[in-house]
């Protein structure tokens, strides 16, 4: 177990506040060649409070935030949790169907949202009637915007503040499959997932964060928030950039990088360069960083990998791996505890792998529920314990070792295959940027395997050689028998691959019972 201090009563307002107080020349972020110190950002976040509450809103309204990676997008999130508005994060590469759904789930209030994605949303305002926008960086000319926002007279400490215990966000859950749901988030679930961060990495104040996290995204608000709890600089750069990566580390002196989904074998497959070893950060954390690739990063970049596990519903991490073996998610902080269980709720063996289930011991940090849907809150707890649909195994000392996503274990011919297991040894290949594993239709019924590539920039890749090499590697059940490739993936805000937009058909992808010659090469470059 990770021991924790217990989670204060002291809500994200009194913290910018006493920061702007006790530090008003600190310099909270950095962007381009800009800086905001804590003062100016506090400022801000309390003229856009003011603002907001002059037009009538009020604590518990929900504000949806589509904006961009920026500072301002950060102060609308600080000046929202000062009054306690309920914070609706939109990820800003929706459309159509995806975005519409936004406001008919969760119902904004007020939509803050950047003059660049004005073409996407104006349909959907159009057609719903709502009229309810500030936009930032243009818009309507007689509209209200961003700016006039910011710009408010009065930058005084708004006259509400939330309680500890309030709802201040909707966090959507970042599944890959099925509409999003809208976690309910605390100003206490808020904070503690900060706080699991600055146990990970044991920062000190006046170090400096790289924040590369899209701010729609739980993981990227709460390097935000343990930033200003642990007064560390914010380097923000606009999006993740696998071959800027490390120049942009070391521009900004960062001391340490978060990474998730595939961010550290994109970085490992870059070609050498000299800020490899001279960007002066000493350690990565995050999650999913495959076993097999641990001590290459280490030795490379020479950095020290901290990993953790965390999800949307309960806080950034329950889990973290401070000095214990590579390849483990680490043991749970002492704020939770962990069952692996199986199908049937009962706990599997030291060894075996089941799903991990986990119950709050620190008031007020279990699954707090989803917006609306109480079929989805109950589905999700078996008794006091809430199912993550994450399978992993523990060793006898009680580390943790994730193994995949229950949902994305295909059935072929009888035998349960675990997709992530398949894709981490895949992705070993040179000639693989990423990969992933789905299941076709199978004329014999259950699954066929096929796998999509990703090739990396300026190779070839043969899928008759790739399988030839995945023979030598992996069981024969495991083995794909269809191989196709894309330019690009779509992806999560944290860089997870979303595999329901991935073709089920087989009619693109060679086939290794086949080897259709139409199909036997291919090359792609990123």
């Amino acid at each position: 177990m990770v021991q924790m201090d217990p989670v204060p009563d002291t809500t994200i307002r009194e913290i910018l506040d006493r920061r702007a107080r006790e530090m008003p020349d600190f310099v909270y972020v950095r962007f381009h060649d800009q800086a905001w110190t804590i003062a100016e950002v506090n400022d801000q976040a309390n003229r856009i409070a003011n603002a907001l509450l002059a037009r009538g809103l009020k604590p518990g309204d929900r504000v949806a935030l589509m904006l961009p990676s920026h500072p301002d997008h950060i102060i609308a999130i600080l000046a929202l949790a000062k009054v306690g508005l309920v914070r609706v994060p939109v990820n800003v590469s929706l459309k159509g169907a995806a975005l519409d759904y936004v406001f008919e789930a969760f119902e904004p209030h007020l939509l803050i949202a950047d003059a660049a994605y004005e073409e996407v949303l104006r349909p959907i305002l159009t057609e719903r009637g709502f009229s309810a926008v500030a936009w930032r960086n243009g818009g309507p000319a007689d509209g209200l915007t961003y700016e006039s926002l910011a710009a408010h007279a009065d930058n005084a400490p708004p006259p509400v503040a939330p309680k500890v215990d309030d709802i201040v966000a909707l966090t959507p859950s970042s599944g890959t499959t099925g509409a999003p749901k809208g976690v309910l988030k605390s100003d206490r679930t808020m904070r503690a997932g900060p706080m699991a961060i600055l146990r990970l990495t044991g920062v000190q104040p006046g170090g400096t964060f790289l924040l590369w996290e899209a701010l729609h995204h739980g993981a990227g608000v709460a390097v935000t928030l343990a930033a200003l709890i642990q007064g560390v600089t914010l380097a923000m750069v606009d999006r993740f950039s696998a071959s800027r990566f490390w120049s942009e580390a070391q521009r900004y002196g960062a001391t340490h990088i978060h990474y998730l989904g595939s961010v550290l074998p994109m970085l490992l497959k870059q070609p050498p360069a000299p800020e490899d070893r001279t960007h002066g950060v000493g350690i990565a954390w995050g999650g999913g960083c495959p076993v097999n690739i641990w001590d290459a990063i280490e030795r490379r970049f020479g950095v020290e990998i901290r990993e953790g596990y965390g999800l949307s519903e309960l806080v950034t991490f329950v889990t973290a791996n401070i000095g214990g073996p590579p390849g483990s998610i680490g043991k749970p902080l002492s704020w939770y505890e962990v069952r692996l269980t199986d199908d049937e709720g009962r706990e599997v063996p030291v060894g075996e792998t089941g799903e991990m289930c986990f119950r709050a011991t620190e008031p007020g940090l279990g699954f707090l529920g989803y917006f609306r849907n109480e079929t989805a809150s109950r589905d999700s707890m078996r008794g006091e314990w809430f199912r993550t649909g994450d399978l992993a195994r523990a060793d006898a000392d009680g580390n943790l070792y994730y193994a995949g996503r229950k949902k994305e274990t295909i059935r072929r011919r009888g035998i349960n295959i675990s997709a992530w297991e398949v894709e981490r040894v895949i992705n070993e290949h040179e000639a693989v940027a990423e990969c992933a594993l789905i299941p076709v239709p199978s004329e014999l019924g259950e699954d066929e395997l096929k796998i999509v590539i990703r090739v990396a920039p300026g190779a070839t890749l043969d899928p008759a050689a790739l399988i030839a090499w995945s023979e030598e590697r992996l069981p024969h059940f495991q083995v794909p028998r269809f191989v196709s490739f894309v330019e690009e993936f779509p992806k999560t805000p944290t860089q997870r691959i979303r595999k329901a937009e991935l073709p089920r058909t087989i009619t693109d992808a060679w086939d290794r019972e086949v080897a259709s010659p139409r199909t036997a090469r291919r090359k792609a470059n990123a």
